[in-house]
């Protein structure tokens, strides 16, 4: 079953659209192969006080849209689903500009390794959120009442915001309705990333507001997809293995034939999750020194568990 991707959607850069009566969508004029179309930055209240859930960048042009959008109402709080460079950099400009705090998970318990090869727009190594929050967080407004899950997988500090008055999930990039999810180690933990989905899945929301792209309203078919496409890619790795093929490079070189090499990297991060998880539930071993999801995992061998 393939994933039913949404990619087709309405907007103008800059313009404060109304999608709901109680959320508004401002979209960044960022696009790029990490954010699709721009960052969608929401404003949640139909009254003076309102939520903001990840602010985007700090271009001019996107902070004076913010700021057109929020003329003449008040932001109570300033929520980051994760830290990276297309979230959070106007979150902290912006609770100082209207008196309010910056609540976010913080940072990663282990900071991401560097590399050649980029999966994601790149970390916000400034950013500080003023109240750390975890999963269970509940903040109210007027007429708006937002509950927090923590959603580890594509950053193991990624959380996801639920509007209770209209059934919503505003998932940052933990589901996207154009693509699917970066999970690359060492933060991203493909297991968490299962998990996450089918918590999420079992929430059961009437609709899905990604920060990029389109909203998914085909929610229950849409999640399950996502979730099967993952768990393809494991039976698929499983057979590569089975087949001889023993090596990240060599699955990839298989698996993703039909994919242009130049994306082959971001392909082997995503194999090495998946191997990874694998060890972790015992159907693969690795060949070679123990510490195999260390810097030489890539070039470490594996063979299926007997």
């Amino acid at each position: 079953m393939g994933i039913p991707f949404v990619r087709q959607f309405d907007f103008e850069y800059g313009v404060a659209a109304q999608l709901s009566p109680l959320v508004r969508r401002v979209v960044a004029n960022n696009p790029g192969p990490f954010t699709y179309t721009g960052t969608g930055v929401f404003i949640i209240g139909a009254g003076e006080t309102v939520c903001v859930i990840d602010p985007g960048p700090t271009t001019p042009d996107h902070v004076a849209a913010i700021d057109r959008a929020l003329d003449g109402r008040s932001v109570s709080h300033v929520l980051v689903t994760h830290h990276h460079v297309d979230h959070s950099p106007l979150a902290a400009p912006l609770a100082a500009k209207h008196g309010c705090k910056v609540y976010g998970y913080g940072l990663q318990p282990e900071p991401p390794q560097g590399g050649e090869v980029r999966l994601e727009a790149g970390d916000d190594l400034s950013f500080r959120p003023d109240v750390e929050i975890r999963d269970g967080a509940i903040f109210e407004g007027p007429d708006w009442t937002i509950d927090t899950f923590h959603t580890p997988g594509h950053t193991s500090n990624h959380l996801c915001f639920g509007l209770r008055e209209e059934n919503t999930l505003f998932s940052g990039d933990h589901i996207m309705g154009w693509s699917t999810s970066v999970v690359s180690p060492p933060d991203g933990d493909m297991g968490d990333y299962l998990e996450s989905l089918r918590r999420i899945l079992a929430e059961d929301f009437d609709i899905i507001r990604p920060t990029h792209g389109p909203a998914i309203s085909d929610v229950e078919p849409f999640v399950s997809a996502y979730i099967e496409h993952r768990m393809n890619r494991e039976r698929q790795i499983a057979g590569a293995l089975a087949s001889g093929l023993d090596t990240i490079g060599e699955i990839v070189a298989t698996l993703y034939k039909d994919v242009d090499k130049r994306l082959h990297p971001a392909a082997a991060h995503s194999v090495l999750s998946h191997i990874i998880h694998m060890r972790k539930t015992g159907r693969v071993i690795a060949c070679g020194p123990d510490g195999a999801d260390g810097p030489d995992s890539l070039r470490q061998s594996y063979r299926l568990a007997a």
